[in-house]
């Protein structure tokens, strides 16, 4: 990619693409970042939502993404709509030259996953995938404990989400729970924990996954998923949206030959045991670290809109770009072929 002219002198220009249940996260953001971005315009297909969306952020709105694009000429498109448009939308606003911040999954094939990329490197614009969990305080503590180095070898991770989404949540709209918009409970409930598996712990070999389903929608509400990375490591992921009453557990656990820890709480919010065999000055930190939430979305997006400023008014690269988010594309493809065939899949899916 040819390098991109930094944004000086002017507030970055931002619209927000879908007004639903995560729109929020960014109108919050774009609220507290307000002395470097601006919202310029909201777009929705609910003429309704949009209506109020528009009236209540004082922004033009749109139904339709090209003639927005054409009209307000965005800096960044952020994409919150469902999972399967987000690639023919991504693609689109980077031909108009706007840089582009898509929600997870960055697309529910891999093809389009690729084809975000391809569009963006053409069109000379940033591919921002949101992993704003990698931004959440305890996940910064594991990780600089794994890139130090302190567990030595790691033996086995295991990750947890138990989550409750009743049937309720599905019938919200037509596309969720479906293959083509939407993707199962790994896919989209879990794929910020599906983010940690390369994030933290390195490149994977090979995986096993079995599904299954029991709310009436297309894809999985529940999974099981076996791991081996290239690094000897093995762990496996358990997920479920079927959870009673309400959300029980998003959580982490590393074992490793100098170090044990577990993050666990709804959200990986919570440290819940931090033990290494050779101490550090920010152990201490790990009590401030845990936080209370309610919210399975943790309070990431608003850093995650830092980095996005940082990028594209000082020249910062990207926390997550398109081919980091390629990385969890990837694994999600990999689990659900296996499922699908019955059978171990390795990766990388191409060379």
């Amino acid at each position: 990619m040819n390098k991109i002219q930094r944004i000086t002198g002017r507030k970055i220009r931002v619209a927000v693409v879908g007004c639903g249940r995560i729109a929020k996260n960014h109108f919050g953001s774009i609220e507290q970042h307000s002395e470097a971005i601006e919202l310029v315009s909201v777009c929705d297909i609910d003429p309704e939502v949009l209506a109020a969306h528009a009236q209540q952020y004082a922004v033009p709105g749109y139904g339709d993404l090209g003639e927005m694009l054409k009209e307000v000429t965005p800096d960044v498109v952020a994409l919150c709509t469902p999972s399967g448009i987000h690639a023919d939308q991504a693609v689109l606003a980077a031909r108009h030259g706007a840089h582009v911040m898509t929600e997870k999954p960055m697309a529910t094939r891999w093809s389009d996953g690729v084809r975000m990329v391809r569009a963006t490197d053409e069109a000379g614009v940033h591919l921002f995938v949101v992993k704003q969990n990698r931004r959440n305080s305890t996940l910064q503590l594991l990780k600089r404990a794994v890139e130090e180095k302190r567990f030595g070898k790691i033996h086995m991770v295991q990750i947890n989400v138990f989550w409750a989404r009743p049937q309720s949540y599905y019938d919200q709209a037509k596309w969720r729970g479906t293959w083509e918009l939407d993707g199962g409970a790994f896919m989209n409930q879990a794929s910020h924990y599906v983010d940690l598996l390369d994030w933290l712990i390195g490149p994977v070999e090979k995986v096993q996954c079995m599904t299954s389903t029991y709310r009436d929608i297309e894809v999985e509400d529940t999974g099981v998923m076996n791991i081996r990375w290239r690094n000897g490591a093995l762990g496996s992921m358990s997920v479920t949206m079927l959870a009673y009453p309400n959300n029980i557990e998003g959580s982490i656990t590393i074992l490793g030959e100098n170090g044990a820890v577990r993050i666990g709480g709804v959200a990986v919010n919570k440290i819940e045991m931090w033990q290494f065999a050779e101490p550090k000055d920010y152990d201490t930190d790990i009590e401030t670290a845990s936080y209370q939430t309610t919210s399975v979305y943790g309070f990431g997006h608003p850093l995650y809109y830092k980095n996005v400023v940082d990028v594209l008014k000082h020249g910062h690269e990207p926390d997550t770009d398109g081919r980091e988010g390629l990385k969890s594309l990837e694994l999600l493809i990999a689990a659900y072929r296996s499922a699908r065939d019955g059978k171990t899949v390795s990766l990388p899916l191409e060379l």
